[in-house]
Parts: structure tokens; sequence; C-alpha cells
């Protein structure tokens, strides 16, 4: 475990309100045998935590949070918490149904988490009182503090948004759905109707790409798929986008995540499977993904490798 600036015992909201770097998401390492190898999701950890990250949310979608046993999550867990040592927060995933979802949550907070991202419940579409309902009791689980994640089946009105911002724990809302119209309604009703501070994040897959719009109601925080395998393009957008520079922010939108979301739209999981086979071209065997996701083309690799380079080289070019 390495050393590094003093722990703090600050609020989990007042540490990510204003992050000095990207928000580490890291995919998690398997052996040549498909077993989780704990060793090299430590340096993945370390590695992120050293290049500048401002937290680390282990075990979370690039995670595979729904291919790791319960053993295996609070495995990870544990280890990410250990490798920062308190320099920047761990927040760790939870998910399935409510019983499901608790257990992770109690895991988590016996692996030292210092909060929770609640994802989505398993495959059934429940109704606002029941998805209101369902991440009260994850709240009430655990004394961690909990950012819920909203995409696929768990679709908040802002009525609901603002129930949950009322609930004790419930300190944040992660949007995965990308309807900026719904997400200033809800920005609104909370602000109007709920005091003190709640938190933002634009979780949609690879989100520098949609961040200037999320900017502009007032959404900073953001997740950063890119700083698993380029942390210092993801560095470079996050400085240039929190200091104004929007010409640098221009030129890596055009040059690098623009026709990166294109090659990962090619195909389905390649916002894991992708991020994976970029973290094994930097350098380090962090092992495929598990079913039932699937490794990325040959080719598509290929144009990863020259797109990464490519986005290195606009670096260059802005220094």
């Amino acid at each position: 475990m390495e050393s590094g600036a003093p722990v703090t015992s600050a609020p989990l909201a007042v540490r990510l309100t204003v992050p000095s770097g990207p928000l580490f998401f890291p995919v998690t390492a398997y052996g040549p045998g498909g077993e989780v190898d704990l060793d090299v999701f430590r340096a993945h950890v370390r590695q992120g935590v050293a290049a500048g990250a401002a937290a680390v949310f282990a075990c979370c979608g690039t995670g595979e949070f729904h291919a790791l046993t319960p053993e295996e999550f609070q495995a990870c867990v544990r280890a990410a918490v250990e490798e920062t040592a308190g320099r920047v927060p761990v927040v760790a995933g939870a998910g399935y149904g409510t019983a499901l979802a608790v257990r992770y949550a109690r895991l988590a907070e016996e692996a030292g988490a210092d909060g929770l991202l609640a994802m989505p419940p398993y495959l059934v579409v429940a109704g606002q009182e029941g998805l209101v309902r369902h991440y009260r009791e994850v709240a009430a689980a655990t004394s961690l503090p909990v950012v819920v994640y909203q995409r696929d089946n768990a679709v908040f009105t802002p009525a609901s948004v603002v129930e949950l911002a009322r609930t004790e724990g419930i300190v944040g809302l992660k949007d995965g759905v990308g309807d900026l119209d719904l997400m200033q309604r809800t920005v609104s009703a909370v602000r109007a109707e709920v005091p003190g501070d709640f938190l933002y994040f634009n979780g949609l897959p690879t989100a520098e790409l949609t961040q200037l719009a999320y900017r502009g109601i007032g959404v900073t925080l953001y997740s950063s798929a890119v700083f698993c395998f380029a942390p210092e393009i993801a560095l470079a957008f996050h400085r240039a986008l929190h200091t104004g520079d929007d010409a640098t922010v221009e030129r890596l939108l055009d040059g690098f995540y623009r026709p990166f979301v294109e090659l990962r739209a090619q195909g389905r999981g390649y916002a894991v499977s992708l991020v994976k086979a970029g973290v094994r071209l930097g350098g380090l065997d962090v092992g495929e993904v598990r079913p039932p996701l699937h490794e990325p083309a040959e080719d598509h690799v290929k144009q990863l490798a020259r797109l990464t380079e490519r986005g290195h080289a606009l670096l260059e070019e802005a220094r």
C-alpha cells in the first residue's frame, strides 16, 4: 500500500462536490482461468489513484458488478479501500432485487467503502412507488451514503427524485438516460423543494461526449471510463473543461471522444469490453470479460490502439 495525502474524514458528498480529477471506474481483473486477480486489480487501482483520480467507483458497471459473486465483490472493494488508503473515496456498486442489494450494501460497508452506487433492480419494470421504496430500503440498510443510478428500468419522475432526495442517506443521482429535459426538470424540482445540496452525475457511457450539455444544466460530475486506459487524455479533458479551455475540449471531442463513441457503438457490451481491451493495450493484463459479455473484434481493438495514439498526439499538439 502506498502512502500519500492524509486521510480525510469529510463526508462523501463534500469530497465529490469539486473533484480534482476524473471519477475512476476500474475494471475488474481476471486471471487466465477466469478467477478474480486481486493483485492486478490492486495495481490498476494504484495506477488510477497515482494518475489523479478523484474517487474510485469499484465493482460498478465498468467493473462488471453483474458478473461477480458476493465474495468476489467484497474482496475487490476491500482491495480498493486498502490501495486508496483514504486518499480518495471508494464507492461500491450495489444492485439486483432489494434483498440482494441490501446484502451487497452491507458487504461494501464491511469492506470499508465510503459510499454506494445503487444500480437498477434486476429485470422488473417497477412503478415509481416501488422504485422509491427499493432505494429507501437500500439506504436504510447501512450508514453509507447512496448515489442512485438512473438508467434502463429505473427512470424517475422529478417528484420521485424529490422523495429520494428527502430520504436520509441518499445523496445523489447518476443519470444514464440522457434525457436533458427530464434532468433539467429534476434538478429544478429538487432545488425548489429540498434544502441542502444534492449531487448529480452524468453517467452516460463515455460521458465526456455529452458533458458540455450536462454542464449547461448544472451537472458537473461525470464518470470516465476512458480514464481506465488513457488517463492522460481523460485528465486533459477534465482540466480543460473545468478551466474553460474550449479549444482543447473541442479538439479532444472531435479527434478522440466522438470517434471512440462511434467505435464503441460497433458492438454490444463494448462500453465494458472495449475499455478492458484498452487497459490491456496499456500493458496491464486485466484478462477478458466474463459472459454474457464478449471480447471486441480484433480489428476493433486495433482501431482502439490507433485512436488512443491519436488522442495522445492531440495532447502533444496542444503543448
